[in-house]
């Protein structure tokens, strides 16, 4: 099947309203207008802070199996930090992965459906000790390559069409909308042609999308310039935001102002801590470099939802919000 032929269109997922909050509160494209939304942190680290092994190819999906209240914790906390938005452990929930672990189909869709249940369920707990700003859930669509689990969505570069990665994608993007999450999270893009493919999956599902590239410098990873990469998003009004995030801090300054000025939509920006993923021993290999009070030039470029990536915690978006906040 191409992208071409004609599918049912899938059930329209309810109207997406911020997470246990009244109707009178604003959606996220509306708070984007408004000012500055916080993002998050990485979900992976705080879950092992926790103690918990991710050494599985499944990471952090692997709990929503077999400890979901783990990923509820680790939401709560962020939100608790001062996040106004907490993003989903589906980033590397799959059919196909779960697949690989002899879980089948119904019960994939079951958990993927639950990763949107659990950060509703933080949020509700979050109001629950006080917190009466609006909280917002986002629903995380990893790359290709995550659900490869071998380094690949650091590369892109498949070796499969864009046809081929639309219909990868389309089932996954199906569940996660029929959950009613606020919004979709295309994240961690390393390729812009596999954006082209997610762009193409999100039409007709009716929530709207972030899309964030991965990159390396003024690049996509597998090399595409930034400002062709950007420019999918221009004139889709499903894309309410567009930028990067799993890249270093340092890479985001020029990849904010481009951003902005190829599809003047908000930016979306959430780094990793300026550590480096080596996929042959699956560690992190040398030092932070994410500073807080990079935030306010991240936002006088035209970034409006902000936040962390990988091994940046609860502390360091405490952090961000307070700096946000103040200025």
């Amino acid at each position: 099947m191409t992208s071409d032929t004609p599918r049912p269109a899938p059930t329209p997922a309810p109207a997406p309203t911020p997470a246990d909050a009244s109707p009178a509160d604003a959606s996220p494209a509306e708070a984007l207008t408004a000012g500055t939304v916080v993002l998050d942190g990485g979900m992976s680290n705080q879950l092992e802070a926790a103690g918990h092994d991710l050494s599985d190819e499944l990471w952090s999906a692997r709990l929503l199996a077999e400890r979901p209240e783990a990923i509820t914790e680790a939401h709560l906390a962020y939100f608790e930090a001062g996040a106004d938005v907490a993003i989903t452990s589906s980033y590397q929930a799959t059919f196909e992965g779960f697949a690989h672990r002899g879980i089948g189909r119904d019960e994939a869709a079951r958990l993927l459906a639950l990763s949107v249940e659990l950060a509703r369920d933080a949020a509700r707990q979050a109001r629950d000790k006080g917190v009466t700003r609006p909280l917002w859930v986002a629903a995380s669509v990893g790359p290709y390559g995550a659900m490869l689990a071998d380094g690949s969505e650091y590369r892109g570069r498949y070796g499969l069409s864009v046809d081929e990665l639309e219909r990868f994608h389309r089932p996954r993007l199906e569940a996660l909308a029929a959950a009613a999450p606020d919004v979709l999270a295309l994240e961690t893009v390393p390729d812009a042609d596999e954006a082209e493919a997610l762009l193409r999956a999100v039409r007709g599902l009716g929530v709207p999308v972030w899309l964030s590239y991965s990159i390396t410098g003024d690049r996509t990873r597998a090399g595409q310039p930034l400002e062709e990469a950007f420019a999918l998003a221009d004139g889709r009004d499903e894309v309410i935001a567009v930028g990067v995030n799993c890249c270093v801090p340092g890479d985001v300054d020029a990849a904010v102002a481009t951003a902005a000025r190829v599809t003047g939509k908000p930016v979306v920006v959430y780094p990793n801590s300026g550590e480096v993923w080596d996929a042959d021993t699956r560690a992190w290999r040398g030092r932070s470099t994410f500073a807080a009070e990079e935030v306010l030039r991240w936002r006088e470029s035209g970034a409006r939802l902000i936040g962390g990536c990988c091994r940046v915690g609860p502390e360091a978006v405490a952090s961000i919000a307070r700096t946000l906040g103040a200025a």
